[in-house]
């Protein structure tokens, strides 16, 4: 029916299907002119419409007219002028000559002209957007031209037999033919607006074509750069906006607060089901980072196991199940569009063996038509062309997907990090927290890569058994059956993986924690040679990892072997079950490789459906993870009220805080009402609460009753300071703008002016990590400067001049926060150990055990004689007994008595300012000092602002940045590194692997030839009984080659495992030996977030990526040649077509390596701050809250997480583009394969035929995978690279060395210098010049001098953490420089300024070797004041000591240091005056032990504050690394000297007239 009206409507026959069976076959005229004309117009109707929506909605005004539009335009009008003149022309034919012309002349012109009007329209709607090109009207040029080809072919048929019916009809359709043909390669070329010619060089994808879209030809330049040259980040183009973290972390966060809401409430109704008990209280405080723990609350034992159990409730439930349904919602739209691309994809996989039975038929019937062979190669080649643009079009999505569900989880990582509460953050560290935002994110990343495999491969599957069917009928199920019982093993292996990884994941996590500790601590670590006992701890946890590998790598190996032989199994079996259950069916050529083709097909979701169930596994510990964290409670500040009351800044009312929820009380009933402007000073003993109090203000701890009102902004000056690594001057202006005036009056009030002298860029100097080249006293100044600059309406001082001298913090008193200061308007809370200030404060708070003992003016608490006047009376009287007025000095009194540099600090001023300078100054300093005038401090200034105005001008100065720009390796991978990675496996085990994936791939040809021939028999017995015998020869060598194939690929992978696990068992140990080796310089130098970077995620590389990466590519690299020699075999002169297809290969290979691994050198350089950024973030947590700085850091952090999306967006584009252009490749294979076939059809074996295109078909998906894994190999192994740098780093001595001092040395504690010289590195002034001194065994030595003098650098000597330049240092007359270096530093003993603890046991940290006993420990810790407080926690000596100790306050940890000294007592003591954060009775205490307990031995002190040296046998004075006086301090205060000047500036002068 609908036939006869088409033919009416043609007036021709619509189908004939002879016109198909014969040599020059062809289409009849009205299905060309109706059929193939309407599906183009169907499909530009049907999506047209939708194209003009910008018109209507965009509210944007048109982008200019180009040339290509112009051009476009132009053409599309000819075309409707084309369309209208047929149509009038038909019109007048039939109105002027009454010719009964068909219907199909009038219609199919008018349809045209509407759609060229259509076309016209859509063309100009794109101009409101950015890419003008429009996907549909590209794709509907195609399908016209190519429906066209046959309707002009037919014509030009009719034209050379002479036939044509209508010339005009005729020359109407070539020329609208020749107009679409232009028209379609005009719209090839990007049509770029001049308003977007700035944006287009940013990222030219936004204005592409869709052609040069498809095959990511906008991506040349950079591909080509990269080849020319190394990149640069300068070179990778910007990220679209829809891509930068801002927008992805936006539409993240707003789903993710759904979900968690919901996730919360069922969490509450769960926990109400419970009906938990009353959790009881943890006997710890928990710490918020940064501040000290003022106060330990103790519990009773029971308690804490109940507490232990209550947590381990919690800690298991949490609000769960709410992170893939918010990434989901997310980019939904991006998920939606590759399922499309991928179902086009997986359809199309499915044509070509259907294809291939065709071809096989074709070549097995020599009397089928020769066009049918040239069709068939022609579809093969198309088909895989569109499977290729489907494919890459899914993966750039898919990779797209993954960067962008990696972006959203770091943003809101760090975004939680800002808000977390304290109770949260007690329970994870900050290595742990980095692990997140590396680790787990990356794991989310590398599977939303895959996701869709997880409904792709069951469709694969199923549809290849319907396909396996047609060909073998009901012998299938034999190889389903197989596959089914392949189904439990791999579920066993997949939770066996699975437990391991988690197993894995916390040894992980562990091992960092202490690498984060170690680097942290690695100055303690050398002064009491304690690497090896840390070394071990690395290794034991290091060991576990291993083993946990090892059996991770066997359940590989085994779930490798099951799926290699997965596919083979399945064919043996069935083509075994095929030819034995009828004797009828024999196996012929058409059935086998169809077969075979179908079981390829099936091997990649085979293979591929256990790798993502195993990823999914893994992204399922990293969602709980990660749900954990992002859904765990946020601070509650809902206690801090900011409400307006016109009496006080702030007032406590009631309030009681605690560390934790249903914790013991911290802080107590407080009511406490500061007014406007008060000055408060908040004193109390250690663990009365003040940090706690300061930190409840804050809103940083629990509110259990009360609130605290605060009105106006807060600024902080913690008591540890908090320094980011950056320049001084942005460090103060913290996010502030600059205004000159002001900021020269913050840093001249903070005494910063002289420091900036020294410093190498003035305040340009970069800071390193956690202030590294400041002084303890210089951090904190730059602190409390950062907080006076900005001028917030509350201070918040906790202890701000603990870690500076006297008059220094007199200066800063008077200059700052006293009644005179730049403050004096604000309102000041400060805390403080100081007595001294006490009486020029408004009113003064005394804290015991957390509440308020005492308030009221100076003069009331004295006149009271409460606790505050005891305290006063006992530790009041050395300050008292200094003369106020001599106390207040100039300001440049500072110029250091305050803490020295740390050693390494001075490696950075020494560089700009030379020794000459330094005396100069010293001696400007000196005469300052005495004449006390303001006119000279004007002028100090004055030339301070010159110096730094030239510094500016000037380029920047050599030391003013401190932390090297990470070296980043350009150019090819050195072969070198493969060789070292292979020698790290051993050279033995690299050799048997490879014969083994030889043998295996040599199994593998064997197999296939030994099918073809099977096949051939088809035709050999053809009408006969195929003989049992025969047959069951050919199932059992089949199945015996195939058997052998898998078990040489066992072997292959279980050694395989052995060798990648000794490799990284090897290469860790090599790095961590070495850092452990390297000199202090290296740490000052490097930022420990690169060394961590090369813990963390280089040896998870080695450990993981690298072995996958070898396995694979070696596989690959077999494959393909297995492949290219069946074809060979089958077809000669494909041999000579590989030439050139190589070539390309070659070529386009080249370009791609070198851009690739370049963007993946960049990628591992920009990642590094990213984590940097967030551990200092993390430390500074207290302070960033407390200024409301939240949302800068946020911002920063989207900045810096961009940068590292911009290489690895680039590094997804520059795989697409090699994938499609080897696909091509790949797709060329396939062609020329069929097409000599055809060629050759006459002398070749149907069998032979069918493995040569199976074999061709099978190897676009290797091509690209071999290049994938060239490059991923390259890539990877830039971690060796990373690696083996840090593993080449220059050692310091050794540290034992053939010359063993006695056991008893030193006996005596002589110290002696010899014409010493140091510097720090060798291009640098000396920063010690010729000492020469004695020191007698026992004797008491002060030492002192100002900043820059070489106090510490002497210390730094004495353990030869500098060597010599000249000149040698004797103890005992035993030269150190020819001992080692554990030799020399376990007989020498220090008490260091910080602090420094590590996480484990009491016990662990006074005595990591276990040299002693029970009862020395117990002693140590009586001498050292803390057996009381130790004796009072349950656990005693095993009580676990949280990272950097941060359940004990810091007066506890000195106590500890003390008391490490004590316990590794030897005759030598050096003390760096560790008095900072101490009280004044804690100080008491130690001076106290010190003097008693190391009477006997030489006591060397650093001092910072002159009266604790003025006992003193002799003082050394430095001055710009001389010794410039050293007698006992009786006779130097009568020298009238240097000595002399720095006591009376301390306003000690006339109290020490007599010894003490």
């Amino acid at each position: 029916m609908a036939v006869a009206a088409l033919e009416q409507f043609c007036g021709s026959i619509f189908w004939n299907s002879s016109l198909l069976d014969r040599e020059d076959a062809d289409l009849p005229l009205c299905f060309e002119q109706t059929v193939l004309v309407w599906i183009p117009l169907g499909f530009l109707w049907l999506f047209g419409p939708w194209q003009l929506l910008p018109m209507f909605t965009c509210q944007k005004k048109k982008l200019s007219v180009t040339k290509v539009y112009l051009a476009k335009q132009v053409l599309t009008v000819l075309l409707s002028l084309l369309a209208l003149a047929e149509l009038v022309f038909t019109v007048v034919e039939i109105l002027g000559y009454h010719h009964n012309n068909p219907a199909v002349q009038y219609t199919n012109p008018a349809l045209y002209l509407v759609t060229w009007v259509l076309v016209f329209l859509i063309h100009d709607s794109r101009r409101v957007t950015m890419r003008r090109d429009s996907v549909v009207l590209f794709l509907f040029l195609i399908l016209s031209v190519l429906c066209g080809v046959f309707q002009l072919q037919t014509l030009i048929r009719q034209a050379i037999q002479g036939s044509i019916t209508s010339v005009p009809n005729f020359s109407f359709f070539v020329a609208s033919y020749g107009l679409q043909l232009l028209l379609l390669i005009i719209s090839v070329i990007s049509d770029i607006a001049p308003e977007m010619k700035e944006a287009a060089k940013k990222n030219p994808e936004i204005a592409a074509s869709i052609l040069s879209l498809i095959t990511f030809h906008w991506y040349n330049s950079i591909v080509v750069k990269g080849y020319r040259k190394p990149l640069e980040m300068e070179d990778v183009w910007e990220l679209k906006d829809a891509d930068k973290t801002q927008k992805v972390f936006g539409t993240f966060e707003k789903h993710m607060k759904i979900g968690v809401k919901k996730a919360q409430r069922a969490l509450e109704i769960r926990q109400r089901k419970r009906k938990q008990h009353p959790a009881a209280t943890d006997y710890r405080n928990g710490l918020s980072k940064t501040q000290s723990l003022d106060v330990l609350v103790l519990e009773e034992k029971e308690k804490k196991q109940k507490k232990k159990s209550a947590k381990g409730d919690s800690k298991s439930d949490y609000a769960k199940g709410w992170l893939m349904f918010a990434v989901i919602r997310t980019f939904s739209g991006n998920l939606l569009q590759s399922v499309a691309l991928k179902l086009i994809h997986d359809l199309l996989v499915f044509v070509s063996p259907q294809l291939l039975k065709l071809m096989i038929n074709f070549v097995s019937d020599p009397k089928d038509y020769l066009w049918h062979g040239y069709l068939y190669a022609l579809l093969l080649f198309v088909t895989a062309l569109v499977q290729s643009i489907c494919l890459q079009q899914y993966f750039q999505l898919c990779f797209k997907l993954g960067m962008s569900v990696r972006t959203a989880l770091m943003a809101a990582i760090y975004k939680k990090a800002l808000t977390v509460s304290n109770a949260y953050r007690k329970e994870s560290t900050v290595g742990e927290t980095v692990n997140l935002m590396s680790a787990d994110a990356q794991r989310f990343m590398d599977f939303t890569n895959f996701v869709h495999q997880l409904w792709s491969s069951p469709v694969q599957i199923v549809l290849s058994l319907v396909f396996l069917w047609e060909e073998l009928g009901p012998s299938v199920l034999a190889g389903l059956g197989v596959m089914v019982l392949l189904i439990p093993i791999n579920a066993v292996l997949v939770s066996k993986a699975r437990t391991i990884q988690v197993k894995n994941m916390n040894y992980k996590d562990e091992r960092m924690k202490i690498m984060n500790e170690i680097l942290s601590g690695i100055k303690i670590l050398k002064l009491f040679a304690w690497e090896p006992s840390f070394q071990k701890r690395v290794e034991k946890i290091r060991g576990h990892e291993m083993k946990g590998l090892l059996h991770f790598f066997y359940l590989q190996s085994v779930a490798i072997f099951v799926f290699t032989c997965a596919p083979f199994l399945v064919s043996v079996v069935t083509f075994a079950v095929y030819v034995m259950i009828d004797e009828n069916n024999v196996l012929d050529a058409q059935k086998a490789f169809t077969s075979i083709s179908l079981f390829n097909v099936l091997r990649f979701p085979l293979a591929l459906l256990p790798m993502v169930l195993s990823a999914l596994v893994q992204v399922n510990v990293s969602t709980r993870r990660l749900e954990r964290y992002l859904g765990s409670e946020d601070l509650n500040t809902s206690a801090i009220w900011h409400e307006t009351s016109p009496g006080h800044a702030v007032y406590f009312s009631e309030a009681s805080f605690a560390w934790e929820q249903n914790a013991n009380a911290t802080i107590r009933d407080i009511t406490l009402e500061i007014p406007h402007g008060h000055l408060l000073a908040i004193v109390g003993s250690v663990g009365s609460g003040k940090s706690s109090l300061v930190s409840a203000m804050l809103g940083e701890m629990e509110n259990i009753k009360g609130h605290i009102n605060i009105q106006g902004s807060v600024a902080y000056v913690p008591q540890q300071a908090w320094i980011q690594n950056a320049t001084l001057k942005d460090n103060i202006l913290f996010g502030s703008s600059l205004d000159e005036a002001r900021y020269q009056q913050v840093i001249e009030a903070c005494a910063l002016l002289p420091d900036l002298q020294l410093l190498p860029g003035g305040d340009l100097t970069e800071i390193g990590e956690k202030g590294i080249n400041l002084s303890g006293g210089q951090k904190q100044r730059v602190s409390l400067a950062r907080a006076v600059y900005n001028n917030a309406d509350i201070y918040v001082l906790d202890d701000p001049l603990s870690a500076v001298d006297s008059h220094v913090g007199r200066h800063i008193f008077d200059k700052v926060l006293g009644p005179d200061g730049l403050l004096r308007d604000k309102t000041r809370i400060l805390v403080t150990h100081s007595l001294s200030f006490l009486a020029q404060v408004d009113d003064i708070v005394m804290l015991v055990d957390g509440a308020v003992s005492e308030k009221g003016s100076y003069s009331t608490l004295l006149a009271n004689g409460g606790e505050f006047a005891q305290l006063l009376n006992t530790y009041g009287r050395q300050q008292e007994d200094k003369p106020e007025e001599e106390a207040t000095v100039g300001m440049n009194e500072e110029l250091e008595l305050d803490g020295d540099h740390e050693p390494g600090a001075e490696e950075v001023p020494a560089d700009v300012v030379t020794m000459t300078q330094k005396s100069e100054a010293s001696v400007h300093q000196k005469n300052f000092s005495r004449s006390l005038s303001t006119q000279s401090n004007k002028s100090l200034k004055k030339t301070l602002q010159e110096k730094v105005k030239e510094k500016e001008s000037v380029t920047e100065k050599k030391g003013q940045k401190l932390i090297d720009k990470e070296a980043v390796e350009t150019g090819k991978v050195k072969f070198i590194m493969y060789m070292r990675y292979l020698r790290a496996v051993g050279c033995s085990l690299t050799t048997w692997i490879f014969i083994a994936y030889v043998a295996q791939a040599a199994a593998n040809v064997g197999s296939s030839l030994w099918l073809s021939e099977w096949t051939n028999d088809a035709v050999k017995y053809q009408n006969m009984t195929y003989p049992t015998a025969e047959r069951d020869m050919r199932i059992g060598v089949y199945g015996a080659l195939g058997t052998g194939q898998a078990l040489f690929l066992l072997a292959a992978s279980i050694l395989a495992a052995h060798g990648a696990v000794r490799a990284s068992r090897v290469l860790h140990k090599h790095l961590l030996n070495n850092i452990l080796h390297v000199p202090m310089s290296f740490f000052d130098t490097t930022p420990t977030g690169r060394i961590i970077n090369r813990f963390a995620k280089d040896i998870f590389t080695i450990d993981e990526t690298i072995p996958m990466s070898f396995r694979s590519w070696l596989n690959c690299c077999l494959g393909i040649v297995s492949t290219l020699v069946i074809i060979c075999i089958a077809t000669p002169y494909f041999a000579i077509i590989m030439l050139p297809l190589g070539l390309i290969y070659y070529f386009v290979q080249q370009f791609y390596v070198s851009t690739s691994r370049q963007l993946r050198r960049l990628d591992s350089v920009t990642r590094s701050p990213i984590y940097s950024h967030f551990s200092e973030t993390v430390s500074g947590l207290s302070v960033i809250r407390a200024y409301g700085h939240q949302e800068r850091f946020l911002q920063h952090n989207e900045k810096i997480v961009d940068i590292n999306q911009k290489s690895v967006y680039s590094w997804i584009v520059s795989n697409r583009w090699l994938a499609v252009r080897l696909e091509f490749v790949g797709n060329l294979v396939i062609f020329f394969a069929a097409l000599l076939a055809v060629f050759a059809k006459d002398s070749l074996d149907s069998g032979i035929v069918g493995l040569s295109i199976s074999s061709a078909l099978n190897v676009t998906q290797t091509l690209n995978w071999l290049v994938r894994m060239t490059s991923e190999l390259e890539t990877n192994i830039v971690a060796v690279e990373r690696v083996h740098e840090y593993t080449e780093v220059a050692n310091e001595a050794a540290w034992e060395t053939s010359q063993r001092p006695p056991s008893d040395w030193p006996n005596k504690g002589e110290i002696r210098f010899v014409d010493y010289q140091v510097r720090y590195r060798p291009e640098l002034e000396l920063v010690l010049d010729g000492i020469n001194c004695d020191i007698k065994g026992t004797e008491k030595v002060g030492v002192v001098g100002r900043t820059g003098a070489g106090k510490s650098s002497l210390t730094n000597c004495l353990f030869r953490i500098l060597e010599a330049a000249r000149g040698k240092i004797l103890i005992d007359g035993l030269d150190i420089a020819t001992i080692g270096l554990h030799d020399l530093r376990q007989k020498l003993t220090i008490i260091p300024q910080d602090p420094v603890l590590f996480s484990g046991s009491l016990r662990m940290n006074l005595d990591p070797f276990n040299q002693h006993s029970d009862e020395e420990v117990w002693h140590a810790l009586e001498l050292a004041h803390l057996k009381s407080f130790v004796c009072s926690l349950p656990e005693r000596l095993s009580y676990p000591v949280s990272e950097a100790g941060e359940n004990l306050s810091v007066g506890q940890r000195q106590l500890v240091c003390l008391a490490r000294a004590l316990l590794h007592k030897s005759k030598i003591l050096i003390l760096d005056e560790a008095t900072a954060a101490v009280d004044m009775e804690t100080d008491h205490l130690i001076q106290e032990t010190i003097r008693s307990e190391f009477a006997d031995c030489t006591v060397i002190t650093i001092a910072h504050r002159l009266h604790t040296i003025m006992d003193s046998n002799r003082v050394m004075v430095l001055q710009a690394g001389k010794i410039v006086e050293f007698d006992s301090p009786e006779e130097l205060l009568q020298q009238q000297g240097t000595f002399e000047g720095m006591a009376r500036d301390a306003g000690i002068v006339g109290t020490f007239n007599t010894p003490l």
